[in-house]
């Protein structure tokens, strides 16, 4: 009977209780005006028939899915609401196993909600889906898909509605519909993986869009609506956190196609907001991946413009502050080799002037100078989210990347040669100033300065760059520091009474002994030779002032304190000499700073009566010469007078009066009454050229093994303790000699005429031909006859060599 009814309206419309059950249940919960709303009480009917029969529930979802496409087709847009509340609050109340099956329905009728052009539909459509997000399902779906979704809300939050009102409720909504999305498929694994490279190339650059877009509807003050780029920035929080490890790089990756795409680089602060979201959103555990797709990222635009790399640098540099876990992960060292790297291509593309050329892509100074700075600032960055020790190895790895004449001369850059080579010194001295650590921590200077890292260091205070010189003395000046007294010494001065400094002094330790024991000669010459530099200003003074104060402050012991009287009294005799090489105002300025330094060890001292002949010397001096004196050169103008003829008598500090005094209280001063000369040796000698190849050619000339006037080994002598003990002791005089021999060698290379030098490699290329000949003859020398000796009268017959003898051929293989 009811395929027959079904087929006559007039019919069904007479018979209407014979239709089933929950279709009348569902006709009537819709009222006959859709403006009333839906039918409250029929509503309850339905929830508590679905809940009663759950084997229905299927059904009641595909008849309203057919009712609401219907009212859809006819533009009946309350029934839809209606449709859509009822479907609504039965997902809210029905958790049964069959469940399923209606959750179909439920998202085939969201997606023709979504597909229709009603703004209000789509809006309509979505607040159904993030309802059902919310929900917890009893049972898992192993065949559900959400591509649709993930396509229609990334398109919906680009929307370009010409309302703009209309347009912000549009994106918020694909916003909204995105992160439900993520929530129904993170929550369960067995649900589509939404990490997955398609979904994610959709989703991120989606969010992105909003969180740059200006066009603010809600964000202005006072409002209480919440905007776009606040409610993106939530759900790209949310996205991030629920990242695991093998997710993240599915996850960056959109992030840095977005930013090249639209060039957001360049602007950097999009940038830097993107990712300090990232940083802060993401499992801690989890930090160093995304700096390393920032690297490799960064690796992958070495050819690209300075404003882009230095966007990425800038990046990095935010990234690695809010990296909070003390580590940028396993590969330290070879985040600073990536910086490097770009360090150099970017000197190597300031001196071409093309990134590309290639491609035609030119570059500007300017341009590469920011980038520079930048990538400087970022090793900084990254050294100060390193503990100690690590920062330790940071500054050997990249002092093993400065080409250091004669020691690394091979590590210039290859394009941009001598001038390059100048440059990358500079940018990396100045890498080593950004990861200079606090050396309190350790209580071994020796294990903290190390020699791999102190004499290649120590090696550029001797360069002709004024640049690089006080590069390292800044450098020094910070890793000597433990106690934070450099500021106390930043203004060079006579000072009348140190005590309103504060300095914070604690007595030399055993290591710190060892350290000066082992290194002291070394610093005291380099800080001698830096002085004799004609080209050196007032910072270079002022920074020598603080490091002789710092090394009075911090390693000074009784020994060290006359080492380094010695060595400010050599440093005024430096200025009494008339040498060309240094001007007046050098001189003066020398002069100035004995005399300061002089003041400062004095009071350190507390003796007396070495205080008050400083203290006379000075005085004397502001009558009569005041420009010896910090006051009156280390200024804007300062007075420097025509000559220095008259500084003699009582104006300079008296060694022989000195070391009485400091003899009389206890101190040895046999080392004091020793002039200080300081040899140039041959690394130093290195160091001052300039030519890489000249430094090559020289090493060569300058090695012992192939100077002819090397003496002949002397037998072993047998080894005692006596031995040992003569050998501790008189170790420096044999370095003293030893040097000495080697600058007679490269100083009979560097003067002899071409001709004397030309008969000095003949001959010793005959006495190689000598002592061959001497080989080859004992080599083919006959064997001893058996009786003995040979017979008298006959002649030895000469043996003939292996090379000459004639072999049948079945005996040559």
């Amino acid at each position: 009977l009811y395929p027959l009814l079904s087929l006559s309206p007039g019919v069904c419309g007479c018979c209407g209780a014979l239709r089933p059950r929950y279709k009348r249940l569902v006709d009537n919960i819709f009222p006959e005006d859709p403006e009333d709303g839906l039918v409250k009480v029929n509503m309850e009917k339905l929830t508590f028939y679905a809940l009663s029969a759950p084997e229905k529930l299927d059904r009641i979802g595909a008849y309203l899915s057919e009712r609401l496409s219907r009212d859809v087709a006819r533009h009946r847009y309350g029934y839809v609401c209606i449709a859509m509340e009822a479907l609504d609050q039965l997902l809210m109340a029905c958790h049964c196993q069959s469940i399923n099956l209606f959750v179909e329905s439920f998202l085939t009728m969201v997606r023709k909600l979504l597909e229709a052009d009603k703004p209000n539909l789509q809006i309509l459509g979505t607040n159904s889906f993030v309802k059902f997000a919310n929900i917890e399902e009893d049972t898992a779906s192993y065949h559900r898909s959400y591509d649709f979704f993930v396509s229609r809300f990334s398109e919906m939050c680009h929307s370009s509605y010409e309302d703009p009102d209309v347009r912000t409720k549009i994106r918020m909504a694909g916003i909204r519909g995105l992160q439900g999305v993520v929530r129904k498929t993170v929550r369960d694994e067995l649900q589509a993986n939404i990490w997955e490279r398609q979904h994610m190339d959709k989703i991120v650059p989606s969010l992105l869009f909003n969180l740059q877009d200006p066009t603010d509807r809600y964000g202005s003050p006072g409002c209480e609506k919440e905007s776009p780029a606040e409610l993106t920035e939530r759900c790209f929080r949310e996205l991030l956190g629920r990242a695991a490890y093998g997710n993240i790089k599915n996850a960056i990756k959109p992030v840095l196609m977005h930013l090249d795409n639209h060039s957001l680089w360049e602007g950097k602060s999009f940038a830097v907001r993107c990712f300090k979201i990232i940083m802060y959103s993401i499992q801690s555990q989890h930090s160093h991946l995304v700096i390393q797709q920032l690297l490799g990222h960064l690796d992958a635009n070495s050819k690209s413009s300075a404003t882009v790399r230095a966007g990425i640098v800038e990046v990095l540099s935010e990234a690695a502050v809010i990296e909070a876990s003390g580590s940028v992960g396993p590969t330290v060292l070879e985040v600073f080799n990536t910086l490097l790297k770009q360090l150099r291509l970017s000197v190597d593309y300031e001196l071409t002037g093309s990134c590309d050329p290639y491609c035609n892509n030119k570059t500007t100074t300017d341009q590469e100078r920011q980038l520079q700075e930048a990538v400087i600032k970022t090793i900084g960055s990254f050294a100060n989210t390193l503990p100690i020790y690590q920062r330790a190895e940071v500054m050997l790895f990249i002092m093993g990347k400065i080409p250091v004449p004669g020691i690394y001369p091979a590590l210039g850059s290859p394009i941009a040669g001598f001038e390059g080579s100048r440059m990358i010194q500079v940018m990396l001295l100045k890498s080593l100033l950004q990861v200079r650590y606090t050396l309190y921590s350790f209580s071994n200077m020796l294990a903290a300065l190390p020699s791999s890292f102190l004499e290649p260091l120590l090696s550029f205070t001797l360069m002709e760059d004024p640049e690089i010189r006080l590069l390292v003395l800044s450098i020094l000046i910070s890793l000597i520091d433990r106690h934070q007294n450099t500021h106390k010494f930043t203004f060079l001065s006579i000072l009348s009474d140190i005590s309103v400094l504060k300095l914070k002094v604690d007595k030399c330790s055993r290591q710190d002994n060892l350290f000066m024991k082992k290194h002291g000669q070394r610093l005291y010459r380099h800080i001698f030779l830096t002085c004799s530099e004609e080209n050196s200003g007032r910072s270079h003074y002022q920074a020598l002032y603080t490091l002789l104060a710092l090394l009075s402050v911090e390693l000074a012991n009784e020994e060290v304190v006359v080492d380094l009287i010695r060595l400010a009294l050599a440093l005024q005799d430096l200025a009494l000499a008339n040498d060309e090489r240094l001007s007046l105002y050098n001189r003066c300025a020398v002069h100035a700073l004995s005399a300061a330094y002089l003041s400062l060890i004095s009071q350190l001292t507390t003796v007396p009566a070495f205080c008050q002949h400083i203290q006379e010397v000075i005085e004397l001096r502001q009558k009569e010469v005041p420009y010896l004196l910090p006051e009156d050169i280390f200024i804007e103008n300062p007075r420097v007078p025509e000559s220095l003829e008259q500084v003699e008598g009582e104006v300079l500090f008296q060694q022989f009066q000195i070391a009485e005094v400091l003899g009389g209280s206890g101190y040895n001063i046999e080392i004091l009454n020793t002039p200080f000369t300081p040899q140039i040796t041959d690394e130093d000698r290195l160091s001052k050229r300039k030519s890489i190849g000249d430094t090559i050619s020289l090493q060569m000339d300058m090695d012992p093994r192939y100077s002819p006037e090397r003496e002949q080994k002397s037998p072993a002598e047998q080894i005692t303790f006596e031995t040992l003990k003569n050998a501790i002791v008189d170790s420096v005089n044999g370095e003293e000699q030893e040097r000495e021999k080697r600058r007679l060698v490269v100083e009979r290379f560097q003067t002899a005429p071409f001709e004397e030098i030309a008969a000095h490699c003949g001959a010793k290329s005959s006495l190689l031909q000598s002592k061959l000949d001497q080989i080859f003859e004992l080599t083919i020398r006959p064997p001893p006859s058996p009786s003995g000796s040979a017979s008298q009268g006959q002649t030895p017959t000469r043996s003939v060599p292996v090379y000459e003898m004639k072999f049948p051929d079945l005996c040559v293989y």
